[in-house]
């Protein structure tokens, strides 16, 4: 049980009494993710009322942990307050405030971006001013720069007078006169470094950089890559304009991932939390697929239909379709979920295409053959427990089984393709979902069944 679940109903007893003197002495030593939680927890206007007792800078620390709908919520219920809501917004990190500006409509944005002041509405404008999902939006510009002529005595000086307002201080930039990013140092080696030693005698000038322009999911694999806690952020002249923390970094990988796993369900991706999504646009992302696939299952039926005569001929044939078309939409969505999860984190790109098909069309073979073996087992157990296959029993085992492994190989041979087939025409390859997948498969397998059991069973059972 968390610090907060224990103390709410004290919280809201302290509330009710108006005793604001003992409630503000009792939440002065409480950390800014505890007083977020708590007034997440709180209902209106407990929460508000919470809010308002908190220091200046302790409110915008414990601001930056709620969940966006209650920052919207708090800016609502502060904006007849001016000079506090002025305050709470000058007071934000540059990335927390721009994904809060982005969450509200036009008009309050503008409103908003008029409190600020004259250089942290410059700071909001120009992050604003990048592509929605881009790095630029997820950057701070709250960093520390030094030059390579200091010496290490002089880094350390401007560190202290200027790291308060840092988001890290795990790491300063080198920069030239024109902010030029030179390198990267870990400020632990500034401490084990001599003081009268130079910036430039301690640079290496290899460093990792990420470009304002690019998407947010680079910012993402570079992290994963290379370790790093910050990293900073240059324009296309390789000037430093801001740095990205891990923080906003694993909030983006959460968000990609979600993105994804909707989509692998044969949904659109949700804007906003399940519960908070009106319904009518739960409907609507959902329908809009269901509708294709529908209608893509429909070709289903028109597949049976020509082959309505063998089936009618051979209606044991019927009783196998199930059978073989969940198996080859089966190992199809097995496919693609890797394949489309491999290609998230980097595991694979489009020129291993050759590389996975070949590997695909082996397990295809291989599960197939599996598939095909338990198949023809259990035609053979049935027609020796109950005869239900009559005379010519083998045959159709032997169609199910060969049914089998055709249908698992194309199965997973498309589910495997179609990811790189969406890279490459420029589509989030999750957009190849295994709803999807499934219901191609259906229809060729259907195909490939009937076609195998017109060859194998011709003269005899058809």
């Amino acid at each position: 049980m968390t610090l907060e679940q224990v103390l709410k109903p004290d919280i809201e007893e302290l509330v009710a009494q108006r005793d604001f003197a003992t409630l503000r002495q009792v939440l002065s030593d409480w950390t800014p993710q505890e007083l977020a939680d708590l007034i997440e927890a709180l209902e209106p206007p407990d929460d508000v009322i919470v809010f308002r007792l908190l220091p200046r800078d302790l409110a915008a620390d414990t601001f930056e942990y709620l969940a966006t709908e209650n920052q919207l919520a708090l800016v609502s219920a502060l904006a007849q307050e001016k000079e506090r809501l002025v305050n709470l917004l000058n007071d934000l990190s540059p990335d927390d405030r721009t994904s809060l500006f982005e969450e509200l409509p036009g008009p309050v944005t503008q409103r908003l971006l008029n409190m600020l002041s004259p250089e942290e509405r410059r700071v909001a404008v120009m992050l604003l001013g990048y592509p929605e999902d881009s790095i630029g939006r997820l950057m701070t510009t709250d960093y520390v720069a030094i030059r390579p002529e200091w010496t290490v005595q002089q880094a350390l000086d401007h560190i202290r007078k200027h790291g308060k307002d840092s988001e890290t201080l795990d790491v300063v930039y080198v920069v030239d006169r024109s902010w030029h990013l030179l390198d990267d140092l870990r400020v632990r080696e500034l401490l084990l470094a001599e003081p009268t030693a130079l910036i430039a005698d301690l640079m290496d000038e290899r460093f990792v950089a990420l470009r304002a322009s690019d998407d947010q999911e680079v910012a993402v694999a570079e992290f994963q890559e290379h370790d790093r806690v910050a990293l900073p952020v240059t324009d296309s002249k390789g000037v430093l304009v801001g740095i990205v923390t891990v923080d906003d970094v694993l909030d983006v990988a959460q968000e990609e991932a979600t993105e994804d796993i909707h989509k692998l369900g044969g949904s659109e991706a949700l804007d906003a939390p399940y519960l908070e999504t009106p319904l009518l646009s739960l409907v609507g992302k959902r329908a809009r697929w269901l509708v294709v696939l529908f209608l893509g299952e429909m070709l289903t039926a028109s597949a049976m239909g020509h082959f309505e005569g063998e089936i009618a001929r051979a209606v044991v044939l019927a009783l196998f379709v199930p059978l073989i078309i969940s198996s080859g939409g089966n190992s199809g969505s097995q496919a693609a979920t890797l394949i489309i999860r491999a290609m998230a984190v980097g595991e694979v790109s489009l020129r291993d295409w050759w590389r996975v098909m070949r590997r695909e069309v082996a397990s295809g073979l291989a599960l197939g053959g599996v598939l095909g073996l338990i198949g023809f087992i259990r035609v053979s157990v049935w027609q020796a427990m109950f005869g239900t296959y009559g005379p010519h029993w083998a045959l159709i085992g032997l169609t199910v089984a060969l049914s089998l492994v055709g249908v698992v190989m194309w199965g997973t041979l498309s589910g495997s393709m179609l990811p790189f087939v969406m890279r490459r025409l420029g589509v989030d390859p999750a957009t190849s979902s295994t709803p999807f997948v499934a219901t191609l498969v259906d229809v060729t397998g259907l195909v490939i069944y009937f076609s195998i059991a017109a060859a194998l069973l011709s003269g005899t059972v058809l």
